[in-house]
């Protein structure tokens, strides 16, 4: 996957690892990297593989563009264009992880959340500080945290301009290992060695029924009857069966 001028993509048989790659910009969150991660999308929804997001150099991202957003206005609000591509990437079919170094506010604290694991660097800080600059976290924020760390969590981060490091990060449950600043994206890959092993197809239904709105016992049911239809399955359980006789 070349002619990416925002980020580091490198594609794989069973993963894609993501790096934002605007080093000198602490990887903050342009038009031009929203539509390359749309590109991203695009790649993994027509092949689906696990998404590994990452940064270059010392942050994950410490925001949006401030100068892009400066010069936005109503239309471009109502576009949702961040928002959008981290809707897109919390919707791809299998797993996806942040694995989080350095700072990850706003707009990458956001695109960490749209992510349905997160592993941080023991350094690694989240946070939301967009009411200071006059406006809403809107790209997912305000949906998503509290979701994953409670209203009570989410208001102090939102409304009370709370940064949480690291370790509180990993007692509200955010995300779900601390490990040694520099290892966050090689942890990530090792979460991906033991996704991979599962069947794809029990991934991609069991991560539609986790997500879906409301109670679902008959979407829970009808996805277990796909799989039970699976020869996925019927292989699996075969392969466990005979090794317990063994």
């Amino acid at each position: 996957m070349t002619g990416y001028s925002t980020l580091h993509v490198t594609p794989g048989d069973d993963r894609v690892v993501v790096a934002l790659n605007r080093p000198e910009q602490r990887n903050a969150i342009n038009a031009a990297m929203v539509a390359e991660l749309h590109r991203v999308c695009a790649d993994i929804e027509s092949h689906p593989r696990v998404l590994i997001v990452t940064g270059t150099g010392a942050d994950f991202a410490a925001g949006a563009d401030i100068a892009e957003l400066r010069g936005r206005g109503r239309d471009e609000a109502l576009a949702g264009i961040n928002r959008s591509v981290f809707d897109r990437i919390a919707s791809l079919p299998l797993p996806t992880i942040a694995a989080v170094e350095g700072n990850a506010l706003g707009g990458g604290a956001e695109l960490t959340y749209a992510c349905d694991l997160r592993v941080a660097g023991a350094g690694a800080r989240f946070g939301n500080p967009e009411p200071g600059l006059g406006i809403l976290a809107a790209a997912g924020a305000s949906y998503r945290l509290a979701d994953l760390v409670g209203k009570s969590m989410a208001k102090q981060v939102i409304l009370g301009a709370r940064v949480i490091d690291a370790q509180t990060a990993l007692r509200c449950g955010l995300v779900g290992e601390v490990v040694a600043d520099g290892t966050a994206l090689a942890t990530a890959c090792g979460w991906t060695d033991r996704i991979v092993r599962q069947s794809s197809l029990a991934l991609r239904l069991s991560k539609a029924v986790l997500d879906a709105q409301s109670a679902h016992p008959l979407l829970d049911d009808i996805a277990q009857a796909v799989l039970f239809e699976s020869p996925d399955k019927s292989e699996r359980m075969t392969r466990f069966l005979e090794r317990k006789t063994s």
